[in-house]
């Protein structure tokens, strides 16, 4: 065996590091040595001109040739001057990039450091460096000193580190202090930290197995975890048999712990269908407003009265130059009627007609009305489609930045005589509950959506709950327009929400909306959709690759998941783009397609949100993305809020449309295969829809409907108000 050795260096490059675990690949400067040595270890945080001290052993690895491998590694502020301007120019401070760390150093040398702490009012003389600029690089030194303190400690118990900064900015100096009090707060307030994470942490701290504490918080993550795949409660049965699984505890121990989070009614008992189950309190709430908020606001007349919808139905007709069908007449009509109705259909059934005609007809009576969906890009898709300003769901109801409340709620409600929602689908039991208690009761309200899409993504199925309560009007649309006809996208749309293979007889050289291009490997599905997107759309249809074209996949993992095709399409479409940064396992450049993965009140963009990054300021340690001609800067430190979305799941994509959609179907996707997948992600292309896969996969997708029925009572809850 090697005998152990120590090298002092410094760091020159950083090959690789893991901010979760804090492996890492460190191209070093050693005494001694003429060439660099490659030293891998673990450290919570690396920069590069630090100075290393490594203790280890030398290993001859078969692939990458000699390597030090260190078992304990010390980092220690650089000691030279060209250390010095390579630390401070890696961006971890923001204020400082390269720029500036020749400025800091020109002027103070290896002593800046000791400016930062004893003579900050120093920095103020140099050229470009005023007030502002010396409170964020002071603020910044004072946040990295905290945070490496954090991720020291979480590594010191072989905890991930990747979520430290993020931590130090929600739990600021007393950080540490809390995390040993109640290390389950990670779990609950820092997202990116999962309960696992948070227990191991807790029983390397110290924390019995079977403490009541922990099968409280265990319990409460089951739920949660029940929650996030879309559940609005847990049968008792189910959350028993998984809070054991993943706790290792007695039933007894578990059923005390609901009891007494009942009794802190942070949980809810409840029966589904005569069976008992749990609720987190917040959706137990949510769910029981949504049915009164219903039956308080289907109560009554619409406030503008008595229409003769025969004369309005002609009107609008001569205005629009649209000849509506018996069925988009008869739509209108109760619409007109209603306080409360429900508009629900595939792709060119009408949907947008009636809307319109709806619009056309109510506004000639100067009535007040607020149109709004639940994204951006659906909202500015009714402002197309109408001329009038929609605004998102978040928007609309003013949602305050600093403490994350609605400003607009029953004590603040909106000022409008018609509400009328689009893409209901989308919407979950907690924000159809905030929306419906902000609308006043004189208001009326039109919900618009496709129900054989995918349900939203969080809690809840309400769309097709408030359907299936047959307490609300319910206009459904069938019939498809004989100009939405022609398009094979819409017409496919239909076949498969009808269980039938989509249809793809196409003449040679003949163009079309809609093609299946079979593939029998994952590999060649990779390499055909990469053909696809680099050479024979652009080619044949004239789309831009990056603009224009949306790869929707079902999983996020796997080799054709969004986070591999990411991988291959960046570096297909965007690969000579600099600068280059690495943050959080991804590399981020100017020109990516990248979308928000959570909601960000601060900087106003929300889950879903696609933008572009247009510019990558390595002075300031910001990154500028374009979120449809709203420009919004993010900290090196924020960048896990992003990922990049060349490939984005299907999930993701509900809401938006896109020019041209790519869709690979690959039996790895087993699991998630089901018919209103399928459907939502064809329903996303606008002009040109394309399946790449097995045969034997979009057979599965078609014919699967089989999807787990999420465990919700609205349904039954209306029926009970309305009664």
């Amino acid at each position: 065996m090697s005998p152990t050795e120590t090298l002092h260096g410094q760091i020159e490059r950083i090959t690789f590091h893991n901010e979760e675990s804090g492996f890492c690949v460190l191209r070093t400067k050693v005494k001694g040595h003429k060439e660099l040595i490659t030293v891998v270890g673990c450290a919570a945080s690396v920069s590069t001109g630090e100075n290393v001290e490594c203790h280890g052993i030398w290993i001859n690895d078969r692939t990458y040739g000699l390597q030090f491998k260190a078992e304990q590694l010390k980092l220690l502020p650089p000691i030279t001057a060209a250390g010095v301007e390579k630390y401070l120019g890696s961006g971890f401070i923001r204020g400082i990039g390269p720029q500036f760390a020749k400025t800091l150093v020109k002027a103070f040398g290896v002593d800046v450091f000791e400016v930062f702490d004893k003579n900050p009012e120093k920095l103020t003389k140099l050229p470009g460096f005023g007030e502002k600029r010396k409170e964020m690089i002071l603020a910044s030194w004072a946040e990295q000193k905290a945070v490496r303190e954090i991720m020291v400690f979480l590594q010191s118990h072989g905890v991930g580190i990747a979520r430290s900064v993020r931590i130090y900015r929600i739990y600021g100096d007393a950080a540490i202090e809390k995390i040993r009090d109640n290390p389950y707060c990670l779990a609950i307030d820092i997202p990116g930290v999962g309960f696992k994470t948070a227990d191991e942490l807790a029983l390397k701290l110290g924390m019995d197995k079977h403490s009541p504490k922990r099968a409280r918080a265990g319990v409460c993550h089951v739920l949660q975890e029940f929650s996030n795949k879309g559940h609005c409660a847990a049968l008792q049965e189910k959350l028993l048999k998984a809070a054991i699984q993943i706790l290792e505890i007695p039933e007894e121990i578990i059923l005390n712990a609901i009891n007494s989070e009942i009794e802190a009614k942070n949980l809810v008992a409840d029966f589904i269908d005569e069976q008992p189950c749990l609720y987190l309190t917040a959706l137990y709430k949510a769910e029981n407003l949504v049915a009164k908020h219903l039956t308080r606001l289907h109560k009554g007349q619409p406030i503008w009265g008595n229409i003769d919808d025969k004369k309005a139905l002609d009107w609008v007709e001569q205005q629009t130059k649209l000849k509506l069908s018996t069925s988009q007449r008869a739509a209108v009509t109760l619409a007109l009627k209603e306080k409360v109705l429900i508009i629900t259909g595939g792709p060119g059934v009408g949907k947008t007609t009636i809307t319109n005609s709806i619009l056309k007809i109510i506004r000639a009576k100067n009535i007040s009305i607020a149109l709004c969906a639940p994204t951006g890009r659906a909202a500015k898709r009714i402002n197309e489609t109408t001329g009038l300003e929609a605004k998102t769901i978040h928007r609309l109801l003013e949602v305050s930045p600093k403490d994350r409340k609605f400003q607009r709620n029953k004590d603040n409600p909106l000022i409008a005589d018609l509400v009328i929602v689009d893409e209901v689908s989308m919407i979950d039991i907690s924000l159809m509950y905030h929306l419906l208690c902000a609308i006043p009761d004189h208001a009326a309200l039109i919900i618009v959506g496709d129900v054989d899409q995918l349900p939203s993504v969080g809690p809840g199925n309400v769309l097709a709950d408030m359907i299936n309560s047959q307490t609300i009007p319910v206009v459904r649309l069938t019939e498809i327009f004989r100009q939405a006809a022609t398009s094979k996208i819409i017409v496919n749309a239909h076949r498969i929400n009808q269980g039938q293979l989509p249809l793809c007889d196409i003449e040679d050289n003949t163009l079309s909306d809609f093609y299946v291009i079979p593939a029998e490997t994952p590999e060649e599905i990779q390499r055909k959709l990469l053909e696809v997107i680099t050479n024979r759309i652009p080619q044949r249809f004239g789309f831009h690759p990056l603009r224009d074209i949306q790869v929707l996949t079902p999983m996020n993992r796997g080799g054709l998941g969004a986070r591999a095709l990411n991988n291959i399409l960046q570096e297909a479409l965007n690969p000579n783009a600099e600068p280059k940064i690495s943050r959080f396992g991804s590399i981020f450049t100017t020109g990516d397609k990248v979308i928000q993965m959570i909601n960000n009140y601060d900087k106003e963009v929300f889950n879903g949100d696609i933008g572009h990054i247009s510019h990558i300021d390595l002075e300031e340690s910001l990154v500028r993305i374009d979120f449809d001609n709203k420009m919004v800067a993010y900290s090196y430190d924020e960048l896990d809020e992003i990922a990049l979305a060349y490939a984005t799941s299907i999930h993701k994509s509900q809401g938006s449309e896109y020019p041209v959609v790519i869709i690979p179907l690959a039996t790895q996707h087993y699991m998630l295969l089901a018919r209103n997948l399928l459907y939502t992600a064809v329903t996303r292309g606008k002009k040109l829809v394309v399946i790449i896969g097995q045969p034997k996969a979009i057979h599965i997708a078609i014919k699967n409907i089989a999807t787990e029925p999420r465990v919700t009572k609205l349904a039954e809850r209306m029926k009970i108000c309305y009664n």
